[in-house]
């Protein structure tokens, strides 16, 4: 037995001990002994071990089995650039308060800054992004049995229960020898507590349910709830919208766009200067982190009352107008508010919402009919991870309200670094957690972005995942975020157009391809299962304007709403205006 076989027994049996169910591990020779440990471990405790060989598709990995399962991910990683590249998965679940403990490899103390082999500053590497950090220190044999064991095992339940609110670092330095040598030895000289207890039992934190805050509210205020993501449980939020009665503008990965208050086409109504004027309100309750549409954005920055709900420390005000901010949204009874302000706002709704279907229904195959379409098909009990750039666009104006549907997008960052790993990770919880199929919806440069998520070892467990690829042959996104086709440098610098064969690249990682081009299509294809790629062939120039013809043919009903509305007479007494 050698010091760096004892520590690495001691960290995997403690993280067993702590409830971790999933590893992830990249190949590396510094980071053998806690590989080894791992691997050991997961036979002993039936936890599941993921292999990759590329760090950031690692990271990615493990943030997606984090994001839909919601308990903590070990990633292990060997020292040098090898941690470097876990740095945007640890961005992204650190904004988005994902539970991901990242061990480090590193040199011993004596190597660094003498320009040894893959050897680099690792201490506080991902700076403010981690919860806690800590640089265990190497181990050594030397040192009371006990001691050494009460040190690694309660910094393994300190990192565990850290990371509940967002990604820990620990890093660990190993002295050769490296072999990986008598660890049942260790089980015996390094015990843990009887019965498979962890090493510290750490009370849960205070119920949500136990809050009590009230906020005065007229029974007549005209309020919006507004539901971004990293939200807790959005069931709760879908009720609290009904029982006061307000309107519910729910972004697609809050899951919580369910129940007759959903309101689908929001963003087209706050677009409508007449339409939002009269549908402006007094107060929005904000749950979580909304930031996908601009419209969103100034309604937040615009209402009279702001009212935050978002138990996180750095809570989630982009636009800093909030009045207040509690932790979790109130379980007494409200005062519900008049039954016509929410008529008003479901009136408009149908109104954008069959302008929005007939111009979709009467158009050629598109990008916002097609996200629509994938959306209605899929199963009860399926999960849909969504490509943070135009899909979670599409998807947030064409998604109506529905339940059983499982809908995740990185919107930490709101990048598109590492999504089909993180789909994969979230496909293989979901279905370790009894969840159905799971599909993707992603755009071409975010495919081509993540190819070696595509790749696992030659035992890795598959994915029953499907992903569809809308491949417009660049960056669809930026026609529709202030640039067009004569900004100067477009397609070198944003539309990025590409040459690459996604059939030939499917059937070089193994995964099955299909190409569709038709609504008829698609819906048949969602019936098979995965590991499988769909290519969708758009025009992203045709897409653009597209894009704005639906606009403003919305708006074009909208206003014609608005007239016949003028034109009615005025409404017998004891009926809601």
């Amino acid at each position: 037995m050698n010091g760096a076989t004892a520590m690495a027994v001691v960290l995997a049996d403690e993280l067993a001990r702590c409830g971790v169910t999933d590893i992830v591990v990249a190949p590396g020779a510094r980071s053998g002994p806690l590989a080894q440990a791992l691997f050991r471990q997961a036979a002993r405790s039936c936890q599941r071990l993921h292999t990759r060989f590329d760090e950031r598709t690692a990271g990615f990995l493990a943030l997606g089995l984090a994001k839909r399962s919601r308990r903590a991910v070990v990633v292990v990683c060997t020292s040098g650039t090898a941690t470097a590249n876990l740095h945007p998965a640890v961005l992204e679940a650190s904004h988005s308060h994902l539970p991901l403990v990242i061990m480090t490899a590193d040199r011993p103390p004596e190597m660094r800054g003498t320009g040894a082999s893959q050897t680099t500053d690792q201490i506080k590497l991902f700076g403010a992004a981690v919860r806690l950090f800590t640089d265990v220190g190497p181990p050594c044999l030397e040192e009371s049995s006990p001691s050494a064991n009460n040190y690694w095992r309660s910094l393994v339940c300190r990192a565990v229960a850290s990371a509940a609110d967002g990604p820990v670092h620990l890093n660990v330095p190993l002295r050769e020898p490296l072999d990986f040598a008598n660890p049942d030895d260790v089980d015996t000289h390094f015990p843990g507590r009887p019965g498979g207890k962890c090493w510290i039992e750490i009370a849960p934190p205070v119920p949500p349910t136990l809050c009590r805050y009230r906020f005065a509210v007229p029974a007549a205020a005209r309020g919006v709830v507004v539901v971004g993501d990293d939200v807790e449980d959005p069931g709760a939020v879908a009720a609290f919208a009904e029982a006061v009665g307000w309107p519910l503008l729910a972004e697609p990965q809050s899951n919580a766009r369910t129940g007759p208050n959903a309101i689908t086409t929001y963003r087209y109504l706050l677009a409508h200067p007449p339409t939002r004027q009269r549908l402006m309100p007094e107060l929005v309750v904000c749950v979580g982190r909304p930031g996908i549409s601009r419209e969103v954005q100034a309604l937040l920055r615009d209402v009279d009352e702001l009212i935050v709900v978002d138990p996180h420390d750095d809570w989630a005000d982009p636009t800093r107008s909030a009045h207040r901010v509690i932790r979790h949204l109130p379980t007494s009874e409200w005062p519900a508010a008049q039954p016509s302000w929410l008529e008003s706002w479901r009136a408009a709704d149908q109104v954008a919402q069959t302008a929005l279907d007939d111009f979709l229904d009467d158009s050629s195959f598109s990008e916002p009919g097609l996200i629509r379409d994938i959306l209605r098909h899929t199963p009860d009990g399926a999960l849909c991870v969504i490509g943070s750039s135009m899909p979670i666009r599409d998807a947030e104006v064409t998604m109506t309200p529905r339940r059983g549907l499982h809908v995740l997008c990185n919107r930490g960052l709101a990048g598109i670094d590492g999504t089909t790993s993180t789909a994969i990770g979230a496909a293989i919880a979901h279905r370790a957690a009894g969840g159905g199929k799971a599909y993707a919806i992603i755009g071409d440069l975010t495919f081509l972005h993540d190819l070696t998520g595509l790749i696992g070892g030659a035992g890795a467990e598959q994915p029953d995942l499907t992903i569809i690829v809308i491949n417009n042959q660049g960056g669809g996104i930026f026609s529709l975020v202030g640039h067009t086709a004569d900004t100067v440098g477009f397609d070198d610098l944003f539309g990025a157009p590409h040459t690459v064969d996604i059939a030939s690249l499917a059937i070089g990682v193994g995964w099955r391809h299909n190409a569709i081009d038709s609504s008829s299509q698609l819906t048949a294809t969602l019936e098979g299962g995965g590991p499988r790629i769909i290519e969708v062939r758009t025009d992203r120039r045709a897409n653009a304007k597209l894009h704005q013809r639906l606009s403003d043919h919305i708006g074009q009903a909208l206003d014609w709403a608005g007239r016949q509305r003028s034109r009615k007479p005025p409404q017998t007494q004891g009926r809601p205006a």
